[in-house]
């Protein structure tokens, strides 16, 4: 993992950021001398909820800070317990005449300094109580005298207790109720690496096929290194056998009914995409429903509890029909207590799950298209095993050059037009090989029509749109000028077809030639072939159009962001071009067979 962090030192950056946190929320307070984020109007007639613990894991606790969830919060360092002074300057901050309820996640320090921070309060005749929250099942049942480490369901069990203790619950009930969530709850978590800490010139690293299962939020070791790094789908299995399995002696800890309701957590540490995030949550999803029959009715998935910038995440399971089971309160309650809104950070990953409809509900697929019909009158026909062949060879040829292209791509734009041709390319091939066998005809308007399909449905990006734009347009061309084959041959129709093409294209990009594009080969291609008839020696042209981007610099597209070519060194081909020239290529190596 990369070391290098915006701030070079930790040196004033957890007040730094306190005070930066507090700036999207105009209505909190922060008493900077003690790190502690407050909420002002905490109302006096309800318990306090206060959590805290070291920093790098915002949004917790300081985010959580807000109307229907904590009161206060309290930063140490990072990674280390705040003091004593600290969380009773937190306590002090937020008085009730209820009484406080200081909420931890189960690590020595804070143990310690919340511990001694309730025992002060007592002593000063104020009520307060100490809830310590253990949900990784990771640590097992035996060997451990410590029980079960925080991870970031400890977040939805300050949900729960805010929302309880705006209701009017008293210290009593809700130290009960937030036994009741902890104890149902089943969490792991999994790291691809560890995090990096501003400052620090050693840190912890993983190798780069090892996947460490059972780690903590602070760059502890994992329980459990696993090597070569499974898939994502493997990965995930293990997870949830970890902590579904109720017949493990050691990891044990919740038992789920059939038809218990369930709530997913899935917290980001701070390194993982949103991309994967989402991928990572639907195969949760999947596999909770496939392997458990377990079905969330709540699923809460985001940057929750971080651990800095580590590529890690944390899945928890809490068991609700088993909170009901073990408290005075309906399952329909302490769904409530989940739904009540707040304004906090607690709303990035809520969304609106109040009437949550069955998962197979909202995925809706699309209708299924009929085949257009080709008419026969309008149609141009080949030799199908030569049209197969030609069509085999270019995709062939533009598969084999993918990873020359993403390189070019990546170095000069976004990285994503080989893929993105190499994706048109094997669905062209599927589609001969598939049940409709689209070359077996020897229709060229048919296989013209497919690509259409192809590029409309499975290319996007700027290349996707520009060569939709041309095979439209070529192939209304050709339909429209079907007599000119009669009277001037098949290669008179093509070069007509071509330039109409790239003359409709002109509508919708000013691309020409010199301007480090597709179009330098398109252009050169489609004139060669208008003036010499020759398919030949169209391909020679389109060959030296791509070649001349060497030479260019891009003035259009993401390309024209890299400062490039102004030290004399020869830059790689436009990827766009070349891509377009292996298939030009290929279908005359084809017909030269």
């Amino acid at each position: 993992m990369s070391k290098r962090h915006l701030f070079s030192s930790l040196e004033g950056l957890v007040p730094k950021a306190l005070r930066g946190i507090v700036a999207s929320n105009p209505r909190l307070n922060l008493d900077e001398t003690n790190r502690v984020v407050f909420d002002p109007e905490s109302p006096k007639s309800i318990v306090s909820i206060i959590s805290g613990g070291g920093s790098g894991h915002e949004p917790a606790w300081s985010g959580y800070v807000g109307t229907n969830m904590l009161a206060a919060a309290v930063g140490g360092d990072v990674f280390a317990s705040p003091s004593t002074k600290q969380i009773l300057a937190a306590v002090e901050a937020v008085p009730s005449d209820k009484g406080t309820l200081l909420v931890i996640t189960n690590y020595t320090g804070d143990c310690l300094h919340f511990g001694l921070a309730a025992e002060k309060t007592k002593a000063k005749g104020n009520p307060c109580r100490m809830l310590i929250c253990g949900d990784d099942v990771s640590i097992g049942k035996q060997g451990s005298l410590v029980g079960r480490r925080g991870l970031a369901a400890q977040i939805g069990v300050l949900k729960v207790l805010g929302a309880a203790a705006a209701e009017g619950l008293s210290l009593g009930e809700l130290f009960d109720l937030g036994t009741a969530v902890n104890s149902q709850i089943v969490s792991i978590a999994a790291t691809l690496d560890h995090c990096h800490v501003p400052g620090r010139t050693e840190h912890g690293a993983l190798d780069p096929d090892v996947v460490e299962i059972g780690t903590g939020p602070h760059n502890e070791p994992g329980y459990k290194k696993l090597s070569p790094a499974p898939s994502a789908e493997g990965l995930v299995k293990e997870m949830l056998r970890y902590c579904l399995d109720e017949t493990d002696p050691v990891r044990g800890y919740v038992k789920f009914n059939p038809g218990d309701e369930t709530v997913l957590l899935v917290s980001n540490f701070g390194g993982m995409s949103n991309l994967e995030m989402g991928g990572l949550v639907d195969e949760l999803l999947q596999q909770l429903l496939a392997d458990w029959n377990i079905e969330p009715v709540r699923v809460y998935a985001g940057s929750i509890e971080t651990s800095l910038n580590a590529p890690a995440f944390s899945v928890s399971v809490i068991n609700l029909s088993g909170v009901a089971a073990t408290s005075p309160y309906s399952l329909d309650q302490i769904k409530g207590f989940f739904d009540l809104k707040t304004d906090t950070a607690w709303e990035a990953v809520a969304g609106s799950q109040r009437y949550r409809r069955p998962r197979a509900d909202q995925l809706v697929q699309p209708p299924v298209e009929e085949r257009k019909v080709i008419d026969e009158a309008r149609d141009i026909k080949i030799d199908p095993v030569l049209l197969e062949r030609m069509l085999r060879r270019a995709c062939n040829d533009l598969i084999k050059s993918e990873p020359d292209l993403t390189r070019w791509d990546t170095i000069m734009g976004d990285g994503d037009c080989g893929l993105t041709l190499e994706t048109g390319a094997k669905a062209l091939l599927e589609a001969i090989d598939g049940p409709h066998k689209i070359a077996a005809k020897g229709s060229v308007i048919e296989v013209l029509t497919e690509l259409e399909e192809i590029l409309e449905g499975k290319m996007g990006g700027t290349l996707g749109g520009i060569l939709g734009i041309f095979f439209v347009s070529m192939r209304t061309a050709l339909q429209e000028n079907l007599e000119l084959a009669k009277t001037e041959g098949l290669v008179s129709l093509w070069s007509k077809a071509l330039s109409h093409a790239t003359h409709h294209l002109e509508q919708y990009t000013p691309a020409k030639v010199g301007d480090r594009t597709v179009m330098d080969t398109l252009i050169p291609f489609v004139e060669a072939m208008a003036a010499t008839k020759s398919l030949e020696e169209g391909v020679a042209a389109a060959v030296a159009g791509s070649e001349n981007t060497k030479k260019l610099k891009a003035r259009l597209g993401r390309a024209t962001y890299v400062g490039t070519g102004t030290d004399g060194k020869e830059l790689p081909p436009d990827p766009g071009a070349w891509g377009a020239m292996v298939v030009i290529q290929g279908l005359l190596a084809a017909i030269s067979e």
